[in-house]
This record gives structure tokens, C-alpha cells and sequence, in this order.
């Protein structure tokens, strides 16, 4: 996404003011999440949800929700667990869910939510301990997706992949 296009779109925390209600990303678990369970999360401290609007108005055109997650590191590749203090969970973020609605596909706004939540990782990263972003993909294309930029397959899961948080920092995004 182009500087020009950073304008035309805010992304800040799930709000009751924000229109929920046409969301559509053609993946009825995610407009499900969206819908119904998101605000519940928040409220109970489980996951934060990040909503993708314009400046003109308050629907939703994508999302995304962070949480913390212990990444257990037999779960990781041998070469990344060597260099890791041998923990029996190690501190991690869990990327749970990236949707965009279906008017908006192929437009960029999975990438510049993608962003936005590394971006986010990385400042907590500077506050707390984090080795990885962890994220579940629902399907081969969602895992292409997050492939493209970087994410690596776990061993035992081919279905949820990680980014170490070192390789986030390389990129300077802030």
C-alpha cells in the first residue's frame, strides 16, 4: 500500500461504533468471530480485535486480533529452538485472525493489515519478551498468503506458521 493509500483508511480498536453488520469475507467463521465473538474478547482481556475503516465511515473492511500465546518449542524448527534458552513455553504473539471484507479483496488491505499488526508486535516486543509471531491459517491460500511475506511453516503444522520477532525487527517497519 502506497503512502496516498494510508490516508484513506484507519485502523484502531474493535468499537461499538464501528458497523459490524455487512461484513462479509466470504469465510463464514471469520464474519461469525466478527460479529458475535470479538466484542466478548475484548471485554475478557483474551484477544484485542483491530478494525480497518475509512475516515468517512465506520463499517468494517477488514480485521485482525492479537493475543499473547506460549509457543511450546517443540513446536519450532531445531535451528531456531538452539539459540532460544530452553523454557518449557516461550512468550509469543498469536496473529489469530486477518479477514477482509469481500469488496475489498485483492486491493492490498490483508497486506497493510498484515503490517499494522507486525508493527503492533513489534512495540510490545520492545516492553515484553516475544520470540515469534504465530498465526493459524484456515486454509493453503491463507498460507500462501502469509508465506509471501516471510512466514515459516511449523514442523508438526503446516497450517500454522511463525515469523520470529528478529526477523520483524530486520525489517524496519516503524
Amino acid at each position: 500500500m502506497t503512502a496516498e493509500n494510508n490516508k484513506k483508511y484507519i485502523i484502531g480498536p474493535l468499537e461499538k461504533k464501528h458497523d459490524k453488520t455487512e461484513f462479509n469475507c466470504g469465510v463464514d467463521v471469520l464474519n461469525q468471530y466478527l460479529k458475535i465473538q470479538a466484542s466478548q474478547d475484548v471485554k475478557k482481556n483474551v484477544a484485542v480485535t483491530y478494525a480497518l475503516s475509512t475516515p468517512a465511515s465506520e463499517k468494517i473492511l477488514g480485521y485482525y486480533t492479537l493475543s499473547s500465546i506460549g509457543i511450546f518449542p517443540g513446536e519450532l524448527p531445531d535451528e531456531l529452538v538452539r539459540r532460544l534458552p530452553r523454557y518449557p513455553a516461550l512468550p509469543g504473539i498469536l496473529l489469530g485472525r486477518l479477514a477482509v471484507d469481500s469488496s475489498c479483496q485483492g486491493t492490498g488491505i490483508g497486506q497493510y493489515l498484515l503490517v499494522d499488526g507486525l508493527k503492533r508486535s513489534l512495540q510490545v516486543s520492545n516492553q515484553i519478551g516475544i520470540v515469534a509471531i504465530i498465526v493459524d491459517a484456515k486454509d493453503n491460500k491463507a498460507v500462501k498468503f502469509y508465506e509471501h511475506f516471510g512466514f515459516l511453516k511449523l514442523p508438526e503444522n503446516t497450517h500454522r506458521l511463525f515469523l520470529p520477532i528478529s526477523t520483524i525487527k530486520k525489517l524496519e517497519l516503524l
